[in-house]
């Protein structure tokens, strides 16, 4: 992983720092965890980048690096292939329960580069040391156009959309071998699992909703409500697309 080239921001608003969406404080620990290096949870939105070489909105595409923790972070971007990308704030600090947009810009749009795929690498570190306490790998691919995206597969989410695809046609009896092939409706698999998620998502937070008449193992941790939300967003994209 190499160092990236910086851009100075275009303009006011191009690049924002600004408070974590969720309205209530989070009940985080307000120093750094003793855990083991690189062990600490990242969020950063979208965890792939996809650019298309006929299509020059997506050339600049916008990274989400959101900081839940009660303690500042350090952040840098690495990336395997740095002459291609050209990105705004690559690395800086960002605030507790803010987050930060990382612009990149594709600056390599030629025929040689299209289907190669190049990773990003997202280190957190503790703010004022040079402890690493996280990453985030973000693969980054160029397409020719997006007719061309259902053809390539290798992202996380792809793997698992398409993994709930399998399951679904295997439970419905279904011979297809072609992972691709869309069913009419929703199968009773996909329905479960996001009726689940929902269901997690209504119970109540742990250390916030102190008032609630549930018991205590009903109260379930932030970071396990921000992973049900996460598989719920991967289901709803399924059922959309079926």
């Amino acid at each position: 992983m190499q160092p990236l080239r910086p851009e100075r921001a275009p303009g006011p608003g191009a690049v924002q720092r600004r408070p974590s969406p969720g309205g209530s404080p989070i009940h985080f620990p307000r120093e750094p965890p003793q855990i083991g290096e690189g062990r600490l949870p990242v969020f950063v939105f979208p965890t792939a980048l996809t650019f298309y070489a006929d299509d020059q909105r997506t050339h600049k595409q916008v990274l989400t690096l959101y900081n839940p923790y009660e303690f500042p972070l350090r952040f840098k971007l690495l990336c395997t292939a740095p002459k291609k990308y050209v990105v705004v704030d690559s690395e800086g600090t960002i605030r507790p329960h803010c987050c930060v947009d990382i612009v990149v810009r594709h600056a390599d749009i030629a025929p040689s580069q299209q289907g190669i795929r190049d990773k990003f690498r997202l280190n957190v570190y503790e703010h004022g040391q040079k402890r690493l306490i996280g990453q985030k790998d973000i693969m980054a691919l160029l397409l020719a156009s997006a007719g061309r995206e259902e053809d390539e597969s290798g992202t996380g989410e792809e793997r698992m959309v398409s993994a709930l695809r399998r399951q679904e046609t295997d439970s419905s009896g279904g011979r297809s071998q072609h992972v691709r092939s869309r069913p009419s409706h929703p199968g009773f698999v996909i329905i479960a699992i996001a009726t689940c998620c929902i269901l997690v998502l209504t119970l109540p937070t742990h250390l916030l909703d102190k008032g609630s008449s549930l018991p205590d193992y009903l109260h379930l941790t932030l970071n396990q409500k921000l992973v049900a939300a996460y598989i719920l967003g991967l289901v709803t994209m399924v059922i959309l697309r079926s």
